[in-house]
């Protein structure tokens, strides 16, 4: 089996790396952090994510995996870089520049390069392909292969959908394609369907964009619903009912770094046609300053105000706070004065320090419920009641039991509800 370098050792290269190292290919996993670099040499992992653990210590001990701070020679480079925002809502290539040019000293004809970092549609012709001819003096689809496939899966769950799930491969050229399925064949349980690089790159955008879309209708409607004084949790659900309507769920903002990045890069590269998307990306990305103001009104009237924020994560039963829209609900409020107390039981990366569960409610006048992690459901209302000052909750994720915390002497607010 070839020897294969992953460049970037996150949420997505550590999983692929430890996934191809157990299926035998002698892998390579290099990242800049000399940090995340020893964790990994020694069996361990600074992510979060079932089962994850395991496959790397196993793959660690088994000689099929080590990871560096350089690439080396190799057969395959695989790049699972970050693709953030920069601050005017642009994408920041900036890393899938610098590991181009790390692997492009490594790089010999017959190779393969795979983009697996989400990228704006073009990247691979436009941007990559060019680099390394540059850097190299090779010819992209003939001294070497080169490919763009995207990953497809959830955290919680990347592990499994990183075999099980179907997985797009867009070459430079349609022999390029082919190379890279070959590597994919290895571990890929679902479809593997070949296209060209600009195209994959599209789909992955847009699979991103059409949640973000829906996540955006969901978010409106809810707003709409509480004019209404009707509850949107109870129309959204008969709605689905139809066999053709799938509404998602409300809720306070989108984080993560797909669904409330990808929809950009479209907006970036066709600001005057992407106005549909441009709206969805404004109405998401409006939602933290609602929920802002609805609990500066239930707190009003209330001298040296103190909230208790549950959930950090950008999303239940995770650990990962990057562009969850509860870190801005959290600067929001302390902006305006107010203490907030935040407590989360998973995520390991907030950019403030966390409380315990008590900790968080002692003295509390708002329970603001943010993330929807299975552990929020256990949380008695008795023994909120009885450290908490005030009697107020407001339920961004329409998680809790409303009438047992009403049952406790608590005003319960859910968003999307006007009752």
């Amino acid at each position: 089996m070839a020897d294969i370098c992953v460049l970037g050792l996150g949420y997505i290269g550590l999983p692929t790396a430890s996934v191809l190292a157990s299926g035998g290919h002698g892998v390579l996993g290099v990242d800049i952090d000399a940090g995340i670099v020893a964790t990994v040499n020694a069996g361990g992992i600074h992510i979060e994510e079932p089962g994850l653990r395991t496959v790397v210590n196993a793959a660690i001990h088994s000689g099929n995996l080590r990871a560096a701070t350089a690439p080396e020679p190799s057969e395959v480079f695989i790049i699972a870089v970050p693709t953030p925002l920069a601050e005017n809502k642009r994408a920041d290539l900036s890393y899938v520049r610098h590991a181009a040019q790390e692997l492009a000293a490594c790089l010999k004809p017959g190779d393969l390069v795979i983009l697996e970092s989400t990228s704006p549609p073009g990247t691979t012709r436009d941007l990559l392909a060019p680099m390394l001819a540059e850097a190299t003096g090779l010819k992209p689809g003939e001294d070497f292969h080169l490919a763009h496939c995207p990953e497809r899966v959830m955290p919680g769950r990347i592990l499994k959908e990183l075999i099980e799930n179907d997985r797009v491969v867009g070459g430079f050229t349609p022999a390029c394609a082919e190379r890279a399925r070959d590597v994919y064949a290895s571990f890929v349980e679902g479809k593997i369907i070949l296209t060209d690089a600009t195209t994959a790159e599209m789909v992955k955008v847009l699979e991103n964009t059409y949640r973000d879309v829906n996540i955006a209708l969901a978010n409106e409607a809810a707003l709409l619903c509480e004019e209404l004084r009707i509850d949107f949790a109870e129309v959204g659900a008969l709605a689905n009912r139809h066999p053709r309507v799938h509404l998602h769920k409300p809720g306070p903002g989108v984080g993560g770094h797909c669904i409330s990045v990808d929809p950009w890069f479209l907006v970036e590269r066709f600001p005057e046609n992407a106005r549909l998307i441009r709206h969805a990306r404004e109405r998401n990305d409006a939602m933290p300053e609602h929920v802002i103001a609805e609990t500066l009104r239930m707190l009003a009237g209330v001298e040296s105000p103190c909230v208790a924020v549950l959930g950090v994560a950008f999303k239940g039963n995770v650990d990962d706070t990057r562009e969850s829209p509860a870190i801005d609900i959290v600067a929001g409020l302390r902006d305006r004065g107010v203490e907030v107390r935040p407590h989360d039981p998973l995520a390991r990366r907030a950019p403030f320090e966390l409380a315990d569960l008590d900790t968080a409610l002692r003295g509390a006048d708002v329970l603001l419920l943010l993330t929807d992690h299975d552990a929020f459901r256990a949380i008695a209302p008795d023994h909120a009641a009885r450290l908490m000052r005030g009697r107020c909750v407001y339920d961004t994720r329409s998680l809790l039991n409303r009438p047992a915390w009403e049952a406790e002497g608590f005003t319960v607010q859910v968003l999307g509800s006007g009752r």
